[in-house]
């Protein structure tokens, strides 16, 4: 049975199939606007103005005569409201969004014989359910990687081994309570990190998938983000915010990015990350182009560029995730790094990478739709 929830969206998701088949994508790449406006993740389109070293946007404007400007999102839904209201070109999208922009006819069909490189992309993502609709690409992909639980190690000795730490009331190893002390992800997507953890306390609840939960599997997890709320410090969103309440706000466990971590511990802070037993959430995310780009030469020459060997392993080592072209592994990084060994490159299967739930549901009983995820994260943020 499925749900009427996910009957529209696949109804959606097909129509825009259909759709973009009347609105074929350029068949060639003309003159360059001048200008190219990307919503993008923190520490994604770097220019060298956090460090000289990262740079992979310069030698692009020089080459295309393109400008590049970035607005950073913190979240997926802030992503999907930003391109909802129009103004930007491109979006690095992750798969709890990209079928929602799918859906909603934001995003264009992307001709991938006008991207050379498309064919050094790694096999496995090339055609991902999350930006593959119908046989067509809706994207490009860039990056991907684990959701990494971050801790102090003044705090922790040896690494956590459990998520329990930012879920369960409990004394951590230095034997104060860790209330006040664990942060949370504000997204709704979250919902699935806690049920990715229940999976394997709980296995009587049979959640077999984190992003399919029937009304049973869900009650439960809903019941665990509440007693999460008593114990959290912050719902973060907010990179920077996050890292200076590990340094200056006595927060020593949280759900996290790899960016975070590396420029924590670039600062000398006591900082390491670990995937624990449970498994992680992830993203891999899509450069998508907006279905009424205003500069779509620029565009698809940054597709393009953001798949060569050097912005993908710039990137890769910068923020702590894995490049889409797994040649860009031999591509020496500007720290000279090993990143894709220290990034988990060989976990691509370990990884349930984010995706909009209600997108697929192989319950007979049907899954909870991800209106009822954001509606009900929202209330257990509010303390209700």
């Amino acid at each position: 049975m499925t749900s009427p929830s996910i009957k529209k969206l696949l109804i959606a998701l097909s129509a825009a199939a259909v759709c973009t088949a009347h609105a074929a994508p350029p068949t060639a790449i003309g003159k360059s606007e001048g200008k190219l406006d990307v919503i993008a993740w923190p520490g994604y389109l770097e220019n060298g103005s956090s460090d000289k070293k990262y740079d992979w946007v310069t030698n692009f404007e020089k080459d295309s005569g393109c400008k590049v400007n970035v607005k950073t999102a913190a979240t997926s839904d802030e992503m999907v409201s930003l391109m909802n209201k129009g103004g930007y070109d491109l979006v690095t999208a992750s798969g709890d969004a990209s079928l929602r922009l799918v859906a909603g006819k934001k995003v264009q069909e992307i001709n991938t014989a006008l991207v050379p490189s498309w064919k050094n992309v790694d096999s496995r993502l090339q055609n991902a359910p999350w930006h593959t609709v119908g046989g067509k690409h809706f994207g490009v992909p860039y990056q991907w990687g684990p959701n990494v639980l971050m801790y102090n190690t003044s705090t922790f000795k040896t690494a956590p081994t459990t998520w329990g730490v930012v879920f369960e009331p409990q004394n951590l190893p230095d034997g104060k309570p860790n209330k006040g002390r664990i942060q949370a992800y504000d997204g709704p997507i979250y919902i699935a990190d806690a049920a990715l953890y229940l999976m394997k306390k709980d296995p009587s609840l049979g959640i077999k998938d984190p992003y399919e939960l029937n009304e049973k599997q869900y009650a439960a997890v809903l019941k665990l983000l509440r007693q999460q709320k008593t114990l959290a410090h912050r719902y973060w969103h907010d990179v920077t915010v996050q890292m200076t309440d590990f340094k200056k706000e006595g927060v020593v466990a949280s759900g996290t990015w790899p960016y975070q971590v590396n420029t924590l511990k670039g600062e000398k802070q006591p900082i390491a990350s670990t995937i624990p037993t449970e498994g992680a959430t992830g993203w891999a995310d899509t450069t998508m182009m907006a279905t009424k780009a205003a500069h779509p030469n620029c565009a698809y020459k940054w597709l393009e560029h953001s798949l060569s060997a050097g912005t993908q392993s710039g990137v890769a080592e910068w923020f702590g995730s894995n490049p889409a072209v797994p040649e860009a592994c031999k591509a020496k990084a500007p720290g000279g790094s090993d990143f894709c060994s220290d990034n988990g490159f060989a976990k691509f299967t370990e990884i349930k990478f984010w995706r909009t739930p209600e997108a697929k549901c192989s319950l007979k009983e049907g899954c909870v739709p991800y209106s009822r995820w954001t509606s009900d994260y929202i209330a257990i943020m509010g303390g209700r």
